[in-house]
């Protein structure tokens, strides 16, 4: 049985279990270890049976398959659920997988779509859990950094991923870009990567993840930079799914992994913006020279203050710097009693022109003014680390 797949039957109808359990016999692979007939006893029967698959119908008595397998994710059960219903309409297969369900079958099914879920399933997880021994037991030393507005269309996104990238190049160093403006996250986009797991994929996967921190890995995308991205949901109402409770685990989680774990946060404040500010070593607070801007950027400095940051953990960055607008440099400082850190030229073209071909500047357009400045930011937050001998370098 050691080599065998597990599996436990739930369902109401004693005839299906009967044939399930028929239908599975056809697999020499393939053992049933338990049933139950409805959830309130699946639950007792996974956690003592502790099977690899759990074949769950959604209707039944007393406790149906939703809760139970609700209950079972957020138990810490370890056994991949596969539901079970008789309705395929997206609104059953959507319930079923906010639950922690794996996948979803249809009644009825055939013997070889069934035995092939089981094994699909099981085979990923066996997967994921393997790719654990990939990831370097060795502790690094994170540097977390938010980038944070209290206005939109100040360019944060741009800014996130260019110094991401930058910080990548410059440093040779593990670099993961977490995007958690979870509504209208652009940083999969402005990268060109397509997003086949995102966010809300990994919060429904977060009870094995809890169990193993690594395979918060398999939900990160790989640009071609070499950075790591966590990219937001594809769907906005999907933000509802995550919570501060989820990115707070999700930044702990990575620490220690990558060196460097940028944040590009939705703009203004709220329990998910807050938390990963609490978590981070740095804020970069975008800004630009216009009056919108500057009476947002010092109500926000002001509620930063309230929080008890430092002054040293915030540092302003002046994005689309153009001093034509009669509004320059030190009318800002000014007005806002703080330095200025770095100010990025405004250019557009260029800005539109990389953000459409997903391409970021830093890397196509080294030579331009935007590049040069995200570069010296970064190199301001590598400090007196020594910085890797590359073209690249040399070009800053």
């Amino acid at each position: 049985m050691e080599n065998k797949i597990k599996v436990v039957i739930v369902d109401d109808s004693e005839q299906t279990r009967d044939n399930i359990a028929a239908i599975m016999n056809f697999d020499k692979d393939i053992v049933i270890v338990g049933e139950a007939k409805n959830g309130m006893e699946a639950i007792a029967v996974v956690k003592d049976k502790k099977p690899n698959v759990v074949l769950m119908d959604i209707n039944m008595p007393e406790m149906d398959g939703i809760k139970a397998t609700q209950t079972l994710t957020e138990e810490g059960v370890e056994s991949s659920i596969i539901m079970m219903s008789i309705q395929g309409e997206g609104e059953y297969i959507k319930r079923a997988m906010s639950a922690g369900a794996r996948d979803y079958v249809v009644k009825p099914f055939g013997i070889k779509e069934l035995v092939d879920t089981v094994r699909r399933v099981y085979e990923l997880d066996m997967s994921k859990k393997r790719k654990i021994s990939s990831v370097s037991a060795n502790k690094v030393e994170s540097k977390i950094i938010s980038i944070f507005s209290t206005k939109g269309g100040v360019g944060k996104t741009t800014v996130a991923t260019n110094l991401a990238v930058a910080l990548s190049n410059l440093t040779g160093k593990k670099v993961a870009l977490l995007d958690f403006d979870l509504q209208f996250g652009d940083v999969a986009i402005c990268l060109n990567l397509y997003v086949k797991n995102s966010i809300t994929e990994l919060v429904k996967d977060f009870a094995n993840i809890e169990q193993d921190p690594g395979l918060l890995e398999e939900y990160l995308l790989t640009h071609y930079s070499g950075i790591k991205v966590l990219a937001a949901p594809i769907r906005p109402e999907n933000a509802e799914y995550v919570t501060a409770d989820h990115i707070n685990k999700i930044i702990d989680h990575l620490k220690g992994r990558y060196d460097y774990i940028i944040i590009d946060t939705s703009h203004g404040f709220n329990d998910i913006v807050i938390t990963a500010l609490d978590m981070s070593d740095l804020i970069i607070y975008v800004s630009t020279l216009d009056l919108p801007s500057i009476k947002n950027t010092k109500n926000g400095l002001e509620v930063m203050k309230s929080l008890n940051y430092p002054n040293e953990k915030v540092r302003i960055v002046v994005n689309k710097s153009n001093e034509s607008f009669g509004i320059n440099h030190t009318d800002f400082e000014s007005a806002l009693g703080v330095g200025i850190w770095v100010m990025i030229p405004d250019d557009v073209a260029s800005v539109t022109v990389s953000v459409n071909n997903g391409h970021p500047l830093v890397s196509h357009r080294r030579s331009s003014p935007v590049s040069k400045k995200i570069c010296k930011l970064a190199q301001s937050i590598i400090g007196d680390e020594k910085v890797k001998k590359s073209l690249f370098a040399a070009m800053f």
